[in-house]
């Protein structure tokens, strides 16, 4: 084996260190923390009821939205008084008790714009008729009488006017028909988002709790959440005893695999002992027998190289003679320590296989994940049939909900009102298609009349323009006349017409604006409904939606349009503890109680058995440490020859050729090579053998001091680890059942928080109620009032222009026919 790289001193440190290093883990294994819960820790959970949403709407901004504020400013003019609660009281309650008085003094600026109406329908016709006796007896848009100098004027004031109310009625026409275009495409929507509103309103009641058994929606949606957690836990059941066991083998890794290590380096400490001694008794042998075998050739060796050197026919050699006196042998290993008393008690050793039991012992800890996912797998199983428990507990929440006692009353009142109301709405619908048709064709008429006063105005002037004499007949001016007499024929005709649908819609629009909606805005109509008596008992809202004695409509109204929900506007608090049904412990106890109760046995690893802690015992008592290896090291400074052999033969080789007799030179070249033979032959085998030795009591010297001390720590850290290793193993098997039980809790607690979060603010949020109320009030005030209004405003303009349309295209007529006298 190579000698260590470390000196032995060190490693006796690191043996002594190895021991304090292993109690500090066992002392420390059992306190670490668990993993802090990181972002994949944290639930999300579905958003289940997106699609039972009432979508908001919003006014849409539009280029006649002056247009519809002028109108609006006029109906507020028109109609000054307030709501009329007593009159509204005494209609919904008792009809027959109303009297007409009072609803004409509520309705009296509308009574006056009747009044208007019914002259204007009158007046119109009858000047028609008078204007076509008129016109039979050639009064009326016939001829001037006579030329003067200030017709001129007159006639271009006169164009000048009917081009200005022309545009007018232009304008006022266009505005009607876009308009009465803009009721159109907003009616059929409007009318269509009455029942749909209903019905998502009433899915969305529906939906809250589970009303019908098919509707497994609102709480039972919260409910299915449960999903989440639990998939999440059966997916961490599944890595929990791989985990554990990873975790011990982890945390115990180090401790264990420096025990084999250190065990391991004993093994090697005895074998490479054991061998070194044994080299060291051969060698001390073999060198004390080499000794005696060089003695008497060196003691000849040296006579005769002396007796060579003495003779006086040597030339300088007298220099050499005395190194050749000292040649003799150095170093006697007959005089070292024997180590056979120490081979002797390490004979047979080792009687164990080191290598097996530290291969034995090392795969018996490694095993310890799959021993775990062995041991855990019954209480896995448990532990998943638990869930299976949790989640029918977890249902309970959905089965003892109380909100079908509040949402089941209202979602009746939505049903009926979505039944009643589709008979009215086709109504509506139908009525709007008359009026569509009647509007589009009226407007026309008034459009052919402005075409009727374009073409005679162009026509008439050309035709004047044209004519030399006023005198004259000129066919295109009398064109123009009929022209303009056409259009006011028309106008006549079916001014009647135009402001009775005119009034009609005005009617209709100006009430809806006026007493719907203008009280929608201010809410006057939520705190009519909210007073006592003034809605009959079959039309009372807080009884038929279930509202607490001390709330009404406008706080209900105000609570949900700022997001509460019927958890918080029912106060269900008072009969339903929702907290109670939401204790985390209520669904974990039995899932915490078999992971409490669940304890195995692992971390049984047997590091050193009997038979190879007896070779190590044997090994520290064998007296290695005993063995005067200074000695030997003594020895080891001593040459085995005093006198170096090279040297003296290089001495010789060098007298040689000094010499002048070659006798003397032949005998000093052959006592050289002798002295080289012997050193190559006899010495240089003894020096090997020496160098030999010195590596083996170099290591038994470094290793003597330290045995008792390395063997004991072995010892003892062997048998401290075996110890403490199950009972270390259980404590990280606490460690991290509880952690893992800490980490499933947060599950629970998070879907559970999610739960009474979900169930008061958002599954029962009655925001989609004041949604839908003011959906209905854009609906109907700004989607289809205003263009409605605007459409009868527009055309009521076109009406009354009409007026002094007639009497400028009249007066108008004279001027484009000839002159009956002229005049100078």
């Amino acid at each position: 084996r190579a000698l260590p790289a470390l000196s032995f001193a060190a490693k006796a440190m690191q043996a002594v260190g190895l021991l304090l290093l292993a109690w500090a883990l066992l002392g420390t294994a059992g306190t670490q923390q668990c993993h802090p819960a990181g972002p994949a820790g944290v639930l999300r959970f579905t958003d289940t009821h997106a699609e039972i949403r009432v979508p908001a709407l919003h006014r849409v901004p539009s280029s006649l939205d002056p247009l519809y504020s002028l109108v609006r400013r006029c109906l507020d003019l028109i109609q000054q008084n307030p709501l009329p609660t007593e009159l509204l009281r005494a209609a919904l309650n008792d009809p027959g008790s109303v009297r007409t008085s009072q609803v004409v003094h509520y309705e009296l600026g509308y009574v006056v714009c009747a009044v208007v109406a019914l002259l204007f329908t009158v007046a119109m016709p009858v000047a028609g008729m008078c204007f076509c006796y008129c016109r039979s007896r050639r009064r009326c848009g016939g001829r001037l009488r006579a030329h003067r100098r200030s017709l001129g004027c007159r006639r271009h004031c006169l164009l000048a006017c009917l081009s200005l109310t022309s545009l007018i009625i232009l304008i006022s026409v266009t505005c009607a028909l876009v308009s009465s275009q803009r009721v159109k495409g907003q009616m059929e929507p409007g009318l269509g988002a009455v029942p749909t509103t209903l019905r998502t309103l009433r899915q969305h009641i529906n939906n809250v709790p589970q009303v019908a058994p098919l509707s497994w929606q609102g709480v039972q949606m919260v409910v299915d959440q449960f999903e989440v957690p639990r998939q999440r836990i059966i997916s961490d059941l599944g890595g929990l005893s791989r985990s554990v066991g990873l975790s011990i083998h982890t945390q115990l890794k180090a401790m264990t695999y420096a025990a084999l290590a250190d065990l391991q380096d004993r093994a090697g400490d005895l074998q490479t002992s054991l061998h070194h001694l044994q080299i060291l008794e051969r060698t001390a042998r073999a060198l004390a027998s080499a000794r005696a075998e060089l003695e008497p050739a060196l003691r000849e060796r040296r006579r005769s190289v002396v007796e060579l050197l003495d003779d006086p026919r040597c030339t300088s050699c007298a220099s050499v003679l005395g190194r050749a006196q000292s040649l003799e042998l150095g170093a006697d290993y007959s005089k070292v320590p024997s180590v056979e008393k120490v081979l002797k008690a390490l004979a047979g050793l080792p009687r164990s296989d080191f290598a097996e039991m530290i291969r034995q012992g090392n795969g018996t800890f490694n095993s310890i994940p799959e021993l775990a996912v062995e041991r855990m797998a019954q209480v896995i199983q448990d532990l998943r049939d638990e869930m299976a428990s949790v989640t029918e507990k977890v249902q309970s929440i959905a089965d003892s909900f109380p909100l079908p006692d509040y949402t089941l009353p209202a979602s009746e009142a939505l049903l009926k009102a979505e039944d009643r109301s589709q008979p009215y709405l086709r109504e509506v619908e139908r009525f709007e298609q008359y009026r569509w048709i009647a509007g589009t064709v009226l407007c026309s008429i008034i459009l052919l009349v402005l075409a009727c006063n374009v073409s005679g105005m162009a026509l008439g002037a050309y035709g004047l323009s044209k004519r030399e004499d006023p005198s004259d007949y000129e066919c295109r001016g009398e064109a123009g006349a009929k022209l303009l007499l056409v259009g006011v024929g028309l106008a006549f005709l079916f001014s009647w017409l135009l402001i009775l649908l005119v009034f009609a819609t005005f009617l209709v629009g100006g009430n809806i604006q006026t007493l719907v909606c203008r009280n929608w805005v201010n809410q006057e109509i939520y705190k009519f409904i909210d007073t006592p008596g003034n809605l009959p008992p079959s039309m009372n809202l807080s009884r038929q939606l279930n509202l607490r004695r001390d709330s009404n409509l406008s706080a209900t109204y105000r609570a949900c349009k700022s997001g509460a929900g019927l958890w918080e506007v029912l106060q269900l608090d008072r009969s339903y503890d929702l907290d109670e049904h939401l204790k985390t412990p209520k669904y974990t106890a039995g899932f915490q109680k078999r992971l409490g109760d669940f304890s195995a046995r692992l971390g049984d690893v047997r590091l050193l058995r009997s038979e190879g802690r007896q070779d190590l015992e044997t090994f520290a008592r064998s007296g290695v440490d005993e063995v005067d290896y200074g000695r030997f090291q003594e020895e080891m400074k001593i040459p085995v020859v005093q006198t170096s052999l090279p040297g003296l033969a290089r001495n010789l080789e060098g007298l040689q050729k000094m010499q002048r007799n070659s006798t003397v030179a032949g005998r000093l070249a052959a006592e050289a090579r002798a002295l080289w033979q012997m050193q190559n032959s006899t010495v240089q085998s003894q020096e090997a053998l020496v160098a030999k030795l010195g590596e083996s009591v170099q290591f038994l010297s470094r290793l003597a001091p330290h045995l008792q001390e390395l063997v004991k720590t072995t010892l003892t850290t062997t048998a401290s680890v075996e110890a403490r290793l199950p009972l270390q193993a259980q404590q990280i098997l606490r460690q991290e059942i509880g952690c893992f039980t800490r980490k499933e809790l947060r599950y629970f607690t998070q879907y559970l928080n999610w739960v009474g979060q979900t169930l008061r603010e958002d599954v029962a949020s009655c925001q989609p109620l004041a949604t839908a109320l003011d959906n209905g009030r854009v609906i109907l005030c700004d989607r289809i009032a205003d263009p409605w209004n605007a459409f009868w405003f527009s055309l009521g303009c076109c009406t009354f222009f009409l007026i002094p349309n007639i009497i400028f295209a009249v007066r108008l007529t004279k001027h484009f026919r000839p002159i009956r006298n002229r005049l100078m």
